[in-house]
């Protein structure tokens, strides 16, 4: 069992080159500025600024590595922040792209989604890098306090209308304020790496 709390911050990367080679296995979390990423890991870990929130949108702007037990949690940058310059969202780019194409022990990719929100193009191409490297990923879907849970089931099926192979893609709602679905999310990683470690010690 992950024991969440002693989740600690290792190191921050801001260009491909610096990325060390994989050490340990690894759990990728990915999403468009502002959706949340940085409050989710803190509601996982049960810390409250072990990840940095900001107000300000597109403020993570390198890939930052947290060691969790056996595993390496790693925050990639927010992506689509309109306001970012040209050359940073291509440094930006590159980074990611350059994290993806190394070879890495990924267990999975958590691809965060805002619910309130129809999936973006650069959120389809996510889910779409995924499906073609053959990387294991759900969906979660983030700010679901905004919801009722009627509401939120609506939103689920017009996610399933919108998103290619949608029958057989994980999708859970999640709140950083309420802490729905942590518990749930928990429950993946820790079966995931317990898999992992089973793998590995063959």
């Amino acid at each position: 069992m992950l024991n969440f709390q002693k989740a600690s911050f290792v190191s921050s990367y801001g260009v491909p080159e610096q990325l060390p080679p994989t050490q340990q296995m690894e759990i990728a979390f990915a999403g468009r500025s502002n959706v949340g990423k940085s409050s989710m890991l803190n509601r996982l870990f049960g810390r409250k600024r072990l990840a940095r929130v900001s107000s300000v949108p597109g403020k993570t702007a390198t890939i930052n590595f947290y060691r969790l037990d056996s595993v390496f949690c790693v925050d990639l940058p927010g992506y689509g922040y309109a306001k970012a310059s040209k050359k940073e969202r291509e440094r930006l780019d590159r980074l990611v792209s350059g994290y993806f194409s190394d070879d890495r022990d990924l267990l999975l990719v958590v691809i965060l989604l805002d619910i309130r929100r129809a999936p973006s193009e650069l959120d389809r191409k996510m889910i779409d890098l995924c499906i073609s490297q053959e990387l294991p990923f759900l969906l979660l879907l983030t700010k679901a306090d905004k919801f009722s849970a009627s509401r939120q089931k609506e939103q689920l099926l017009l996610f399933k209308k919108e998103i290619p192979y949608a029958d057989q893609i994980t999708m859970l709602p999640f709140s950083a304020v309420t802490g729905q679905g942590v518990e749930e999310l928990r429950s993946i990683l820790n079966e995931l790496c317990a898999d992992g470690e089973d793998e590995s010690s063959k």
